[in-house]
């Protein structure tokens, strides 16, 4: 007797991704149900609440473009929207799609187990009260950036003023935006200096009485260039989306940003200078994106672009001591995710901050009353960790995954991730991945490449329908195969020779210290290619029955 399911699919998450993928199966016939840890829709945006938390894509090209009315009648207000305002945005497509009827909330999935015989996926929460789930197909739109990751120090528990992770901060219960904390009259300490951390620092130098920053792995930082979006520019902006669409696609990351089609030193040095000048003043990712076309790859001319860097940094921050402490001594520039800023480094000369160096003086514990290092306690009315994530496959290893002979996803990529295109494993059958490693909107503007990868997907889910396809797994040789590509590209970027979460490194897991290929750096036309030659062999790579 087969076995009635609850759902044909079950959408895990209800960040942008998650919300578009759900929406798009239902559409289409597909019985779908969507499920979500937190309380409501919006995924980082929801959760992120920290204060100067905002997008680093230009506001235009981070959403939907699929939804023709949404584009006409929103207005953005500034260059590069805040969280508030980008929640308020996932809210309004939420409405449009009228997708909050598909959702469970407060659903958080504990384990997911696939019977090899039947063809299914039984899903199961943390919270006792949520009854089991089956489903046909998951689709796990987990983020890559949504597991928070404490630093991996004793007695975080034991200090009595206020702490906050940022991407758990409270909330207005009233609005889309962060809780409304006074932190006049106190004594503030910062760890980390991630993009997170960036910004942080910038709104809590504002305001703190006392703010100390615990620098451990400087980032290069380039000037954000915000302002506020003009109604003229709107007006320009929703005229020709097409356009903004096009430039987009044919990036390598999703943005509007392009490569110089020159390698820096064929460029006289006078020309080229000028060019680093201008690109370094934003807006957004200008620098790290928009450069020369070797920078990113060649040492010599990634070298002279990072001292570029180093001399502006040196410029803005008064003290050189100070200075030289902000500057990366451990990669160069854009071998990390490059954090925007706005006046970040002149924060540095306020005489309410201060910084302390962690290589110098660790951390050694959290103490009730501050955080004691190797040479002194420093004491504290609040502590802000801006540690980041678990990142690009935390938020999977966090859930039970069982596959065929109830091998657990976890243990599969114990040795290194293998996937086929980012959107399946071996072992795996009709589980897909959404936004994880190797996928192609992963390195890039996720709004716009995952919303590519989601339209693939239901190509093919509409495929499925269409023929009665019951199981979708990919050949091993194909994830192999796909796997080794994903290396050779990573291979020929000097990002993928550095320690960073872009390569599975993280300093507060233990065992997270061997590089791996997480990533899909070709970019996203490459991404397209193939993916479209994918669907033109008959889905080749796929073993569908």
């Amino acid at each position: 007797m087969t076995k009635e399911l609850d759902f044909d699919a079950v959408v895990i998450g209800a960040g942008l991704t998650g919300l578009y993928q759900t929406y798009r199966l239902r559409e289409m016939g597909y019985s779908v149900l969507g499920v979500e840890g937190s309380d409501d829709i919006g995924g980082v945006w929801h959760h992120n609440r920290y204060p100067g938390a905002r997008v680093d894509s230009e506001s235009e090209v981070y959403g939907y473009f699929w939804n023709e009315e949404l584009m006409q009648e929103w207005n953005w207000s500034e260059r590069f929207a805040a969280q508030p305002e980008v929640l308020e945005y996932i809210h309004r497509a939420a409405d449009i799609m009228d997708i909050h009827k598909d959702y469970i909330f407060n659903a958080r999935v504990k384990k997911a187990v696939f019977d090899d015989e039947n063809n299914y996926w039984t899903l199961e929460f943390e919270q006792q009260y949520r009854a089991p789930v089956t489903a046909r197909f998951v689709f796990s739109a987990l983020g890559p950036l949504s597991a928070p990751q404490m630093p991996n120090v004793p007695g975080i528990n034991t200090f009595k003023g206020e702490s906050f992770h940022t991407a758990n901060w409270p909330r207005d219960p009233n609005g889309f935006g962060p809780a409304a904390l006074d932190f006049s009259d106190k004594r503030v300490a910062v760890i980390g200096v991630g993009s997170t951390g960036v910004q942080v620092i910038q709104e809590m130098a504002k305001v703190a009485k006392n703010l100390t920053v615990f620098l451990r792995s400087p980032n290069w930082c380039t000037p954000l260039g915000n302002g506020p979006m003009t109604q003229e520019r709107m007006d320009y902006i929703k005229s020709n989306y097409h356009e903004f669409i096009a430039k987009c696609d044919a990036s390598i990351a999703g943005y509007t940003h392009e490569f110089i089609p020159k390698n820096l030193f064929d460029v006289p040095k006078e020309e080229r200078d000028a060019k680093l000048e201008e690109l370094y003043k934003g807006p957004g990712f200008s620098l790290w994106l928009g450069a020369y076309q070797d920078v990113l790859s060649d040492p010599v001319a990634n070298k002279y672009v990072s001292e570029f860097v180093a001399q502006k940094i040196r410029e803005r921050v008064e003290d050189p001591r100070t200075a030289e402490l902000l500057i990366p001594k451990d990669h160069g520039f854009g071998m990390k995710r490059v954090p925007l800023e706005t006046d970040y480094y002149e924060v540095y000369n306020q005489d309410n901050v201060s910084l302390v160096d962690l290589n110098t003086t660790p951390i050694t514990r959290i103490t009730p009353d501050g955080i004691q290092t190797t040479d002194t306690l420093h004491e504290f009315d609040v502590i802000i960790y801006a540690t980041g994530f678990d990142a690009v496959k935390g938020s999977w290893n966090r859930i039970d995954i069982r596959g065929t002979d109830g091998v657990a996803l976890k243990d599969a990529w114990a040795d290194g991730v293998t996937t086929y295109m980012g959107m399946q494993c071996p072992g795996f059958p009709n589980f897909f991945l959404l936004v994880g490693p190797q996928s192609g909107a992963t390195f890039c503007n996720i709004p716009r490449c995952s919303a590519l990868a989601v339209d693939w997907l239901s190509e093919m889910m509409a495929h499925a329908k269409e023929t009665d396809i019951q199981r979708i797994e990919p050949e091993p040789d194909a994830a192999e195969s796909y796997t080794l590509y994903c290396t050779k590209l990573m291979g020929k970027l000097l990002l993928g020779q550095t320690n960073s979460w872009f390569t599975g490194i993280n300093k507060n897991i233990e065992g997270r210290d061997k590089r791996e290929v997480l990533l899909f750096v070709g970019g996203n036309p490459r991404f397209r290619e193939y993916c479209e030659d994918v669907t033109r062999n008959d889905y080749k790579g796929y073993v569908m029955s």
